[in-house]
């Protein structure tokens, strides 16, 4: 079958063109990750829909393809936590730390990824020997060429689509949580309505650094997604008196100085605790977002002797 028909459903003209529905959506998807479209085609569609917007229907049923194409490909696992920040805005990636942070208090973290126009400093793959155990990171490229190939049409058409949103919402562990980042904070009401049409149960969406879940210590945090499959619009107060920005090029940060305690610096520990306390929150380690952040406030001092029991 060819994707033409799903073309012409997107891209007829005013008055005609309509969005595909979420059975039509998982079809074109189905029928693009098998390779069975012609490339113009794949481009027309992923197009028009970046220029008049994907519905929320249109990314469950791209994202239910992905899923489908890809069963079974990852062990189960406690969280999913996609990251695909591709700015040049980015810094250390200290949202790794608070997921070690969320492994140490007992908890599987699958995260996933692909990462580009970033320089040294910013490179979450080149710092995963802080992972930690509990902490699994798939590459995009090696997990599903199929979609690495959709991802990388960005470099084609010198812009991104909305496949970038798809595999935030992949979630290829099968994991009941899921947290993620956006970068544009319309997207955070999408991705909810997209995750409740596809079962998702516990999700938690934050406009976080250069698009990754890591959030800013010194400003309230506002958090959409899904609580026992629930609709949930929330707030996390500032944890700390910061008017920085989140990160800055003047300052980098050394993550294994951070982690081992030999670099103080109090504003990268509240990105890293105030992230993993949204994680924990969304995990439901903690009935509440202060008793959240307590918790790996808690872990972040006792990270070391925890190291030690496991080791």
């Amino acid at each position: 079958m060819s994707l033409a028909p799903y073309v012409q459903i997107v891209a007829r003209g005013k008055g005609r063109a309509r969005a595909m529905t979420l059975e039509e959506a998982q079809e074109a998807m189905t029928l693009i990750l098998q390779g069975n479209a012609a490339p113009e085609a794949v481009g027309a569609l992923l197009m028009v829909m970046r220029l008049r917007g994907e519905t929320a229907a249109e990314i469950a049923g791209f994202t239910a393809a992905l899923r489908a194409h890809m069963c079974g490909a990852l062990p189960p696992a406690d969280l999913d936590w996609p990251s695909y920040s591709a700015g040049r805005s980015r810094g250390a990636p200290l949202f790794l730390l608070a997921a070690r942070l969320v492994g140490q208090a007992g908890y599987t973290i699958s995260m996933h990824g692909w990462n580009s126009h970033q320089d040294a400093a910013a490179s979450l793959r080149d710092a995963l020997d802080l992972a930690g155990p509990q902490v699994r990171y798939s590459p995009l490229e090696a997990l599903c060429p199929a979609a690495f190939r959709l991802l990388k049409l960005r470099d084609t058409f010198g812009l991104r689509s909305c496949f970038n949103t798809v595999l935030r919402m992949w979630n290829p562990s099968q994991a009941q949580a899921t947290v993620q980042g956006v970068f544009h904070p319309s997207y955070r009401s999408l991705q909810a309505q997209a995750a409740a049409m596809l079962g998702q149960q516990d999700l938690t969406i934050i406009k976080g650094g250069g698009g990754e879940f890591e959030r800013h210590p010194g400003k309230d945090i506002a958090l959409f997604g899904l609580r026992d499959g629930a609709h949930v619009a929330e707030s996390a107060p500032s944890i700390m008196d910061a008017t920085r920005r989140l990160h800055d090029e003047s300052n980098a940060i050394d993550l294994r100085a951070i982690w081992q305690g030999t670099l103080q610096d109090p504003f990268a520990i509240a990105t890293v605790t105030g992230t993993a306390a949204l994680a924990l929150w969304t995990l439901k380690a903690a009935p509440t977002i202060g008793a959240a952040q307590n918790m790996a406030d808690n872990l972040w001092i006792t990270r070391h002797q925890q190291e030690s029991l496991s080791a």
